[in-house]
């Protein structure tokens, strides 16, 4: 078992660092709001950091899940003195790919290892301990760091270099986006023609339009239930980063961008917290 150390406990966080303890890891954890960290601590086995910097000392693995940028470039300056030469330092946050490979060579410079692995499968995924986890980095550290993740990600897939994992996950809300979006045209449609909505799910989704966001999430877009995932704040963050990072590389995003711009519409609507399904209710409203 290893010695680890958690940052960052919201809502996929809290639920990572306790299969961590679970699976009889030494788990150290910090966050931002100590409250958090100390309920954490209630209902696991770990140890509860007054900050940062303390709560890597000794550490064989470092895993990151915080919110964007800014948080995981301040929380990293403030640990790096005690990064130390062969710890694993692992972020789960989805950050720019430009940042990955800073924190790479940081790490690289001590003669630590960094991989950026951004996740997907949300609250519910990190509950199960059934995460999809994509990594970017060297090859040797990513196997090193497998078993560790292996608490709480059932499919790990090693991308390629530093940047490469971010980039990955960027792949992942530019398809999530089109596809949200595609469902929450059908389901209006539907409702505007006066179809049964349930008998039309029924005839479709044994084919090509079939998707999970279809078998998971129609009923509760019909329903206007919208507290099952993934926030629509969370999402227009990762929108940002990947429309950034088409800039950078050429890439053409317009179906993307457009979407971008009706979660902005759901925010106006007062649907910050709203699950990134909510693109329905902006057109029904």
């Amino acid at each position: 078992m290893a010695r680890t150390a958690f940052l960052g406990l919201g809502v996929m966080g809290f639920h990572m660092a306790g299969h961590l303890a679970a699976k009889g890891h030494e788990v150290v954890v910090w966050n931002r709001t100590r409250s958090k960290a100390e309920n954490w601590a209630s209902q696991h086995k770990g140890e509860v950091a007054k900050d940062p910097a303390s709560s890597v000392f000794g550490a064989e693995y470092v895993l990151l899940c915080l919110g964007d940028d800014p948080d995981v470039a301040e929380v990293f300056a403030a640990l790096e003195p005690n990064v130390a030469a062969g710890m694993v330092v692992v972020d789960h946050t989805t950050a720019s790919a430009d940042l990955a490979r800073d924190l790479y060579a940081r790490c690289k410079a001590k003669g630590a290892h960094f991989l950026d692995a951004p996740i997907s499968g949300g609250e519910a995924g990190a509950l199960k301990g059934a995460l999809t986890i994509m990594c970017g980095g060297d090859d040797p550290t990513f196997e090193q760091a497998q078993p560790i993740m292996a608490a709480y990600g059932k499919r790990m897939t090693h991308i390629g270099c530093a940047g490469s994992g971010q980039l990955a996950k960027s792949v992942n809300q530019i398809c999530i986006a089109g596809i949200v979006q595609g469902l929450a045209e059908g389901l209006h449609f539907a409702e505007k023609a006066g179809l049964d909505t349930a008998a039309v799910i029924e005839a479709i989704s044994g084919g090509a339009a079939q998707s999970w966001q279809m078998e998971n999430r129609w009923k509760t877009m019909v329903d206007d239930h919208y507290t099952h995932g993934f926030a629509v704040d969370w999402m227009r963050k990762d929108l940002r980063i990947t429309l950034e990072a088409a800039r950078d590389n050429g890439a053409t995003l317009p179906v993307t961008a457009l979407v971008d711009q009706y979660y902005a519409d759901v925010q106006a609507m007062g649907g910050n917290r709203w699950d990134t399904s909510s693109l329905l209710a902006r057109l029904k409203r």
